[in-house]
């Protein structure tokens, strides 16, 4: 299978991926938010959780940190993050399973996860692409099984606006600025699904969502 094409790199450009975690700590909250973004996914012991869209590593290294008895898996298009996610993983000395896959088209069995967690991954695709790989993770998760977004939302306030109308020119974000995720979410098969808190940042407004997989009675 084809896992390379048709990504945006984390900037972009390919070129631009080294500068991907110095720019992410200094323009956003970002120990802030991947650590409400994993409080909010309520990992428990034994647990299977699988960071899509890892990038570099650093959601799938801290959830691996504070769950150590957890199993986590980190899935990615893009080899070059990769690699920087597993010399990450070595230097930190985390236990955790880097995958190379389309967001789409996910690897794994239905059912095989009990937590899903995105980090600034979705607005990279397009809407099909983005509505696939929502139906991809309500695919995999069990039921009663838990999803949790960190994304691009809908701007508020006059500096997150100007940087939106920017992002839709570099991005794929029209989906998420225009507020259309939770139906999206919903779309795939989702219940309970709610945005749960907004946060302001240098890249514009921040968006913490969660959904779930109706539980079998």
């Amino acid at each position: 299978m084809e896992t390379t094409e048709r990504y945006i790199p984390a900037l972009g450009q390919h070129w631009l991926t080294p500068l991907y975690d110095p720019l992410v700590h200094h323009l956003m909250r970002e120990n802030m938010l991947r650590t409400r973004l994993v409080l909010e996914a309520d990992i428990l012991p034994g647990m299977r959780v699988l960071d899509l869209g890892c990038g570099t590593g650093t959601l799938t290294i801290l959830i691996q940190q504070s769950h150590l008895m957890a199993q986590v898996y980190g899935l990615d298009a893009d080899p070059q993050v990769l690699e920087i996610a597993r010399s990450k993983a070595r230097q930190e000395g985390a236990r955790i399973t880097l995958e190379q896959g389309m967001a789409y088209q996910l690897p794994y069995s239905d059912g095989w996860f009990d937590r899903v967690v995105t980090s600034l991954m979705l607005h990279h695709l397009t809407s099909s692409q983005k509505q696939q790989a929502l139906n991809e993770v309500f695919r995999i998760l069990r039921p009663g099984g838990k999803f949790t977004i960190l994304d691009i939302g809908v701007p508020r306030g006059a500096y997150a606006w100007l940087v939106a109308q920017v992002m839709q020119r570099m991005e794929r974000a029209d989906d998420n600025i225009h507020g259309l995720l939770p139906s999206m979410v919903k779309d795939a098969g989702f219940v309970n699904v709610s945005e749960i808190e907004r946060f302001g940042t240098m890249l514009g407004t921040i968006s913490l969502l969660r959904a779930e997989k109706e539980a079998e009675e």
